[in-house]
């Protein structure tokens, strides 16, 4: 499985402008449903009741919020650049600039925790987090995320 295929360069938000985790949460679902064609209410709502489990602010800046969804035939990517950081409850007490979002079909199972696993790989790697924060366009963020994620595999 590669980035390339979890993500298209329009599911990419170079500057999110966001206050607060939900308004993060219900703008990266507007986005989802905008390119999916699933209702924004039942992307955003099971999200949140993911997030009630437990926050998936994971540190250093970043979140990777997922949940599984009927009617979504395959594994599927928005990514927020923030414009600035916002409170997410994360592991490490640090505010959010980087969110990527992860929706999967209900059946994905081991697919669904490949692909978690897949984004937390590219999301640990400094380098790449650098060069995410300091990218401005949907098409270089696109670009430094698929090109690190291949040469992590």
């Amino acid at each position: 499985m590669d980035l390339g295929d979890l993500i298209e360069q329009d599911a990419i938000l170079p500057a999110l402008k966001a206050n607060s985790k939900k308004q993060v949460l219900q703008d990266l679902a507007q986005k989802a449903a905008e390119l999916t064609g699933l209702a924004e209410r039942d992307i955003f709502e099971t999200v949140l009741q993911r997030e009630k489990l437990g926050s998936t602010g994971v540190g250093n800046g970043i979140a990777i919020p997922h949940g599984k969804l009927e009617g979504i035939d395959r594994i599927f990517g928005v990514f927020a650049r923030l414009a600035k950081p916002v409170e997410f409850d994360a592991l490490d007490e640090q505010p959010v600039d980087l969110v990527f979002l992860l929706l999967a079909p209900e059946s994905a199972g081991a697919d669904h925790l490949k692909a978690l696993s897949k984004v937390a790989r590219l999301l640990r790697n400094p380098d790449t987090v650098e060069k995410i924060r300091s990218s401005r366009a949907a098409s270089a963020l696109y670009a430094v995320m698929t090109q690190s994620a291949s040469r992590a595999a």
